[in-house]
C-alpha cells in the first residue's frame, strides 16, 4: 500500500502518515529497493486505532498507548489506557459531587439583604459558621475560599458571595466530601458567575464526559483489533 492510499484512507498528508510512524505510533514501512515505503494491512489497523484513541485519551497519552503497542510493550500500554478510566471515572464523581452541591445551594445563595450588609471580617465570618480563624486560612490555601483584601489594612473582606462559598463548604464538609472536591465545586460556580450558569456548564461537562466514554469503549475495539493483527503478524518489537 503506498503512503498516499493509507493516508487518504484515514483522512490524512501522506506527511502525517511518515510523522507517525518516524514516532513510532504504527511500525517501520518496508522499503522498496527504491526507497519507498510499503504500508500493510497491520499499519491501516494500526493507524485506525490511533484515530481512536486520541477522542477518548488525548493526544499525548494515545501517542504513549500506540508506542508501548507497536514496541511490543504491552502492559505499560495497558496501564496508560487504565489512567485514562481512572481519570474519567474521577471527573464523573465530580460532576455528581457539583450537582449534590448544587441541589443545596438554593438555601445558602445569597439574598438582596445580605448582599447589603458590610463584608465580614474573618473572625466574624469564623463566629458565623462556627469554625475558626485558621479552618478559613487553610481553606482559602486549598482554594476553596477566595476573599479579597481591603487594600489599607490588607484584612481578608468576605463578601456576599464568599459566606455563600463558606456556608456551602461547610455543609458539603459535615457531608463528608473532601476539601479538593469542595473547592472544585466552588471553583466552577465562581467562574460559571451564577448557579443557572453553573447548571449549564454541567449539561456541557456531561455530555463531554458521556463522550468521552463512548470513545474509549470505541478506542477498545480499535485497540484489540490492532493487538491481534500484531500479534498474528509478528510485527511488534
Amino acid at each position: 500500500m503506498r503512503p498516499v492510499d493509507l493516508a487518504r484512507r484515514h483522512g490524512l498528508s501522506t506527511q502525517a502518515v511518515r510523522n507517525y510512524e518516524d514516532a513510532g505510533i504504527i511500525p517501520s514501512a518496508h522499503r522498496s529497493r527504491t526507497g519507498y515505503r510499503d504500508y500493510t494491512a497491520t499499519h491501516a489497523v494500526g493507524l485506525a486505532a490511533y484515530l481512536a484513541l486520541v477522542p477518548a485519551f488525548g493526544h499525548s497519552t494515545s501517542r504513549r498507548i500506540m508506542r508501548a503497542v507497536t514496541g511490543g510493550r504491552l502492559d505499560e500500554a495497558l496501564e496508560y489506557v487504565d489512567d485514562g478510566h481512572v481519570l474519567l471515572a474521577r471527573d464523573r464523581t465530580t460532576l455528581r459531587t457539583v450537582e449534590a452541591a448544587l441541589a443545596e445551594l438554593g438555601a445558602v445563595t445569597p439574598d438582596t439583604a445580605s448582599d447589603a450588609r458590610p463584608p465580614y471580617s474573618i473572625g466574624e465570618l469564623a463566629r458565623h459558621l462556627a469554625l475558626n480563624g485558621a479552618t478559613l486560612r487553610a481553606w482559602e490555601r486549598l482554594g476553596v475560599l477566595a476573599p479579597q483584601r481591603d487594600p489599607r489594612t490588607g484584612h481578608r473582606r468576605y463578601v456576599a458571595q464568599d459566606v455563600r462559598d463558606a456556608e456551602l463548604a461547610h455543609l458539603l464538609r459535615r457531608g463528608g466530601q473532601p476539601l479538593g472536591a469542595i473547592a472544585t465545586v466552588l471553583g466552577e460556580l465562581r467562574d460559571a458567575g451564577s448557579p443557572e450558569a453553573l447548571n449549564r456548564a454541567l449539561e456541557g461537562w456531561r455530555r463531554d464526559l458521556t463522550s468521552r466514554g463512548t470513545a474509549q469503549l470505541h478506542a477498545a475495539g480499535r485497540l484489540a483489533a490492532y493487538l491481534d493483527v500484531l500479534d498474528r503478524s509478528g510485527t511488534t518489537g
